[in-house]
């Protein structure tokens, strides 16, 4: 399960259009979900959800 924040993030230098990604994680050493988030491009969010 994924989401996409509906912010978005604008750099000073250009017109760079930044989102923040939250991607529930299962954890290999507990077995709990963790959440991990990072700032990613617009345009590759999609290669953020489908990397593992």
């Amino acid at each position: 399960m994924a989401k996409k924040a509906v912010a978005t993030f604008n750099a000073k230098s250009g017109e760079r259009k930044m989102v923040k990604c939250i991607k529930m994680e299962k954890s290999p050493k507990t077995g709990a979900y963790v959440f991990s988030e990072e700032l990613v491009d617009a345009d590759k969010t999609g290669e953020y959800f489908n990397k593992k």
